[in-house]
Parts: C-alpha cells; sequence; structure tokens
C-alpha cells in the first residue's frame, strides 16, 4: 500500500484525511503542529495522539522529506542542501541569513523550462514537477536542521526562487504556501513568503485569488525587444500584459508591492537610457527593483555589469524614487548558485557537458 505523506497536505486536506480515518478535525491541528512546529516524524513520538489514531497512522501514513545528497555551509553562513527526488534529479535550498532574518530558498520544479538567457537551470532543461511535499519537505527538514541544538525559529523568510518556475507548478505550490501561512505550522507572515515568476499571466491571477503572498516578478529589461532575448516568455505574455496582470495582483493584495528582478548584463540592458526607460515602464506602479549581478558561466557570451555601472543604474531608480536594492552574492565557496549543484548530478538536456552556474540567490 502506498503511504500519504502528510508533509504534502495543508490544513484542509490534513482534516479530511483525519475524517476518513473516522477522526475529530482537532486531531489534524495536533498532526500539523507535531510535524511542522516539532518536527516529528514518528508517529509514536506524537505522545497526545491516541495509541489507535498512532496505530492508523503508522498504516498509512508517513513524514517523508527529500533525502539529502549534500550539506554544506560556506564561510559567510549560508547553507546549501543537495536532495534527492528520484530519477537521477537533484533540486536545491538554500538559507541565507542576515542579522534581521533568515531566508530559506526553495524549489518548486526539478530544473525548469522557462530558458531564460542567463540562467543554468533552464540551460540544464526541464525534468518535472515537484510535489507539494517535496516542496514542503525542504522548508521541514531546513527549519529542523537549523533548529538543533538552540531549539530556536531560524527561518523568518521563504522565497520560491530556487530551480523551476514556481506558477507553473501552481497545484502543488498553493497548499504548500497555505501550509507555510498555517499558524499551527509555520506560521509566516503572507509578506514574509515570496513566490517569483518570469511572468505567467494566467497564473499570477490565479496566484492572487487563491493565496496572494508577496509576488517578485524576473523583468530584467525595459522593452519587449530586449526582453524577448533575455526570457523568452516575453513573447507570449509581453511587457503590456505583464504589467496589467501586475497591477490585478495589488488589487488583491492593495498594501502590497510587486519586487521586479533585473539581473545586470554589461552592454545589454545596463545604460542609463535603459533606467530611465524602466522608470518610464513602471511609473504607476507600486514596485520596488533587486538589481542582480549575473553569475558567468562558461560558454556565456553575457558578463556581469561593474560595481560602478550597477550603482549609476541604481542611482536613476532611486532618484526616481524607487526603492532599489543590489543583491550580494553568498555562498560562493559552496556553489550556492542556482543549478550549480544539481548540474553536477544531471545535465537534463545535454546542452554542455560543463557545469553552468546560474544568478546567484540571494543577499
Amino acid at each position: 500500500m502506498t503511504r500519504v505523506n502528510l508533509l504534502g497536505l495543508d490544513g484542509a486536506a490534513l482534516t479530511a484525511f483525519v475524517a476518513a480515518l473516522d477522526e475529530k478535525p482537532f486531531r489534524a491541528r495536533q498532526l500539523l503542529r507535531w510535524i511542522h512546529q516539532r518536527g516529528a516524524s514518528r508517529f509514536d513520538a506524537m505522545t497526545d495522539l491516541a495509541k489507535s489514531l498512532r496505530g492508523k497512522l503508522a498504516d498509512c501514513a508517513e513524514v517523508a522529506a527529500p533525502a539529502v545528497l549534500r550539506d554544506s555551509t560556506a564561510a559567510d553562513g549560508t547553507r546549501k542542501w543537495l536532495l534527492d527526488v528520484g530519477g537521477g534529479n537533484a533540486i536545491e535550498t538554500v538559507f541565507i541569513p542576515e542579522p534581521d532574518r533568515g531566508t530559506l530558498c526553495v524549489s518548486t520544479q526539478a530544473g525548469c523550462a522557462m530558458g531564460c538567457a542567463f540562467c543554468a537551470t533552464g540551460h540544464q532543461g526541464f525534468n518535472r514537477n515537484l510535489s507539494t511535499a517535496e516542496i514542503v519537505g525542504q522548508l521541514w527538514l531546513a527549519e529542523h536542521a537549523l533548529r538543533a541544538g538552540s531549539g530556536e525559529r531560524a527561518i523568518s523568510n521563504v522565497v520560491l526562487m530556487g530551480m523551476g518556475e514556481p506558477l507553473q507548478n501552481l497545484d502543488a505550490v498553493v497548499p504548500a504556501l497555505r501550509l507555510m501561512l498555517d499558524d499551527d505550522a509555520y506560521g509566516l507572515s503572507r509578506r514574509r513568503v515570496t513566490v517569483s515568476t518570469s511572468g505567467l499571466v494566467r497564473q499570477m491571477d490565479k496566484l492572487a485569488a487563491q493565496c496572494p503572498v508577496a509576488l517578485a516578478v524576473s523583468l530584467h529589461a525595459p522593452n519587449d525587444e530586449l526582453r524577448d532575448r533575455l526570457v523568452p516568455l516575453n513573447r507570449k505574455h509581453p511587457l503590456r500584459e505583464l504589467l496589467a496582470a501586475c497591477r490585478r495582483y495589488l488589487r488583491a493584495a492593495p498594501r502590497d508591492f510587486i519586487t521586479f528582478e533585473y539581473v545586470m548584463l554589461d552592454g545589454v540592458n545596463d545604460s542609463d537610457a535603459h533606467a530611465r526607460e524602466l522608470v518610464a515602464l513602471v511609473d504607476d506602479l507600486p514596485c520596488k527593483f533587486n538589481l542582480i549581478p549575473f553569475n558567468p558561466f562558461p560558454g556565456t557570451t553575457l558578463r556581469r555589469s561593474s560595481a560602478q555601472r550597477i550603482r549609476d543604474f541604481a542611482r536613476i531608480l532611486m532618484d526616481a524614487g524607487f526603492v532599489t536594492t543590489t543583491r550580494r552574492t553568498r555562498g560562493d565557496d559552496i556553489d550556492a548558485a542556482c543549478g550549480q549543484l544539481a548540474g553536477e548530478v544531471r545535465d537534463r538536456t545535454r546542452r554542455s557537458a560543463s557545469r553552468l552556474p546560474s544568478v546567484v540567490l540571494a543577499g
């Protein structure tokens, strides 16, 4: 008999599951707290559950996160897990500690089908969507590994910015988000959970209707001609459609803003003219910018913008009144950029025999 992985059930699904076992709804809340808050994986350790229920659970359920292939910690404290999801596929999860927060970057797919010009995960190709249990399992594993010894909560923010396009896997992502927000599970604020998308317009509308967490949009260009080259999805959903979807999203979360991610590519999208064009493009949209220094990889013709060029670009945006941050590289000594370690496990499209690191995750 196939066991149900309880990491994949949000509150409503877990309530239905225990009801099918002829148990009361409050048992679901107890299970959520044992699994997600205390990190329990053995039902016999859940001492306030009736012995009969523990027996039922042992027969038909499990709590199983992906297996760890590699666990590395960088000199700057960044910690990265390489996780086995079967079939020769691996995913990556990265914890980035900061003085005021601890951010976990989570993957939602094994590989990615978007094919963005600057991203190594896209160069590796796409294999499959992750299940809700595999998405939540990354948070479960990281939170309780990081708590070991201190017992204190380690993760204050979760960003779905790892491998994959989250909105291509919305059926699994939404229950995962609900668990992250559930007070009986991780209890994170809606504004501390961020979904990043390359611009899947219809799925943005669905996310707004189902679970409107913070939204980051991979923009990377101020006009359609350039974005068509950098983000192939733009040919299907050009900037006019994307920005209209951003405005609709903010109607579901009126006190929020959109974060626009912008990879800085030398001589491609980083001129003063591009910055001014960007200002005009989003002038009436509540937003902020996150500038990302490009991380070059073997075989690419793209180069990282100079530090001065990035500062000058940021100054134009800030002078126009936009909050603008520049992402710092983290964990270089453990290959903490998304796609680096998984690329060692399998290059899904065989496009390159070399490892293809992507843009850095966060800072």
